[in-house]
Order: C-alpha cells, then sequence, then structure tokens
C-alpha cells in the first residue's frame, strides 16, 4: 500500500506545484466563455423558462472545465514519464496494476474537481445559481472526472510522443465536449443532431449535472447517471487489461 499511497501523493504534487497553470489557467480560461458567450447571447437565447443563459452556461462550463483537465492530468503525466523514460521506475516498484490505474485515476479527479469547484466559486461572483439537487451534480462531477482520469490513461499508454496526446484531445476530447450541450440544450438542434448528441457520453454528464442545479434536464438525470455508469465500467475495464497486458509500457 506504501507503493500505492507514493505515486498518488506524485501525482498530486505534479500538478499542485504548478497550480498557476494546472488550476489558474483553466479557471480563467472558463472565465473569459462565460463573459464572453453570456454578453452575446444573454437577450436572444432563452433555454429554461426563468433561468438566465449565463446561469445556464456557468454549469456547462464548470463540467467542462472538471472533463478536460481530468483528462490532461493523467494524460499528459504518464506521456511525460514514458518519454523522460522515468516509467521505468514506477514500473519497477511493488505496485500492482490495478493500484496504479487507482493512483493516476484519483489524482486526476482532485485536479478535475478543483479546478471545477474554482469555476463554480468564480461563477458565483458574476452568475445568480442555485443548487436545486447538489448530490446530483456532485455524483455526476465524480463520474466525469473518473472517466476523464481513466480516458487520460488510455491516451497515454497508447501515445508514444505529446504530438499524439495533443492530436488525441484535439480530435477527440474538445469536440466532444463542445457538442455535448455546454453552450446549448439538444432541444434546439435539429432531429438528426439530437440523435447524434445522444450518442455521446459527455452529453450526459453536462446534462446531469446541469440537473443538479436546475431541478431541470434534457433527460432525466436517472438515465443520464446510467449511461455515465456504465462508461466508467468500461473505460475502467479496458484501461486495466492494457495495464495488465503492459502494451507500450514494458518495450
Amino acid at each position: 500500500m506504501a507503493s500505492f499511497e507514493t505515486l498518488l501523493y506524485k501525482e498530486l504534487l505534479r500538478f499542485w506545484r504548478v497550480g498557476v497553470q494546472t488550476v489558474g489557467a483553466p479557471v480563467l480560461t472558463a472565465l473569459l466563455y462565460l463573459l464572453v458567450f453570456s454578453h452575446a447571447l444573454e437577450a436572444r437565447v432563452t433555454v429554461y423558462e426563468g433561468v438566465a443563459y449565463s446561469a445556464f452556461l456557468a454549469p456547462g462550463l464548470v463540467m467542462m472545465s472538471v472533463l478536460q483537465n481530468s483528462f490532461a492530468n493523467s494524460a499528459s503525466s504518464l506521456i511525460q514519464s514514458k518519454v523522460t523514460g522515468n516509467l521505468v521506475f514506477v514500473l519497477l516498484a511493488p505496485i500492482t496494476y490495478v493500484q496504479f490505474f487507482l493512483a493516476y485515476v484519483l489524482a486526476s479527479m482532485v485536479r478535475g474537481l478543483v479546478v471545477g469547484l474554482g469555476v463554480l466559486l468564480t461563477c458565483f461572483v458574476f452568475v445568480e445559481l442555485r443548487l436545486e439537487a447538489p448530490l446530483w451534480a456532485f455524483a455526476f462531477a465524480l463520474l466525469g472526472s473518473a472517466i476523464l482520469g481513466a480516458l487520460g490513461l488510455v491516451a497515454g499508454i497508447l501515445a508514444e510522443k505529446f504530438d499524439q496526446i495533443a492530436a488525441f484531445q484535439n480530435f477527440i476530447i474538445l469536440p466532444l465536449t463542445f457538442l455535448s450541450g455546454v453552450f446549448y440544450s439538444i432541444h434546439s438542434l435539429p432531429g438528426v443532431w439530437q440523435t447524434l448528441s445522444r450518442a455521446n457520453p459527455f452529453f450526459y454528464m453536462i446534462d446531469g449535472f446541469r440537473y443538479g442545479f436546475f431541478g431541470v434536464s434534457d433527460v432525466h438525470p436517472a438515465v443520464s447517471l446510467a449511461a455515465v455508469g456504465l462508461s466508467f465500467l468500461v473505460l475502467s475495464a479496458a484501461t486495466l487489461l492494457l495495464l495488465r497486458s503492459g502494451h507500450k509500457l514494458r518495450g
């Protein structure tokens, strides 16, 4: 267990020591999104009755920050260890692949949730928000950060250089996030695009998290939670299989 705790501590320390970059910068980015989009669309877009567009937007930005930073933490850490060659020291330690998985995913969850909390507190300064069902919001934040932490591990395992991580983030994570309903309700889309949105697991994370604030969502939160929970189980199993095989980790 000492090896697991040491690895977890290393991963937590890795992002915390550069907190301005790993926490401060994403909070500032989310704030800029909030100010620009709310200024441009506040008077033009109404999604839920009695909910200002800026209030609708804020939870989406919080969850988007959680997801993107959870992914970035595990992916960047693992590829950095592979490129610099110090991953061998982690693999030589008496640690199981399950503990390896948990250490990286838990550290990613912490970073994602810390950034999300920072964005949320910042949003409270500019937007009037309410929390109708905080436990729902917390559940989706936890599961969402865990899923993206595991997905970051998969990307880190498969990638051999930083460019491949950037490609994974730019061509998979970013499009799935932006097309998940962060900036709009899927009911405003044509039928075919609504169907495609429902095939995006990120949509259920965003929609379920937003339900925690307003008690209103595009899909029933229980359905979203089931979809997100199933995604986590499938992705975790796939990640553990990759770790167990040592694919692209042990040469």
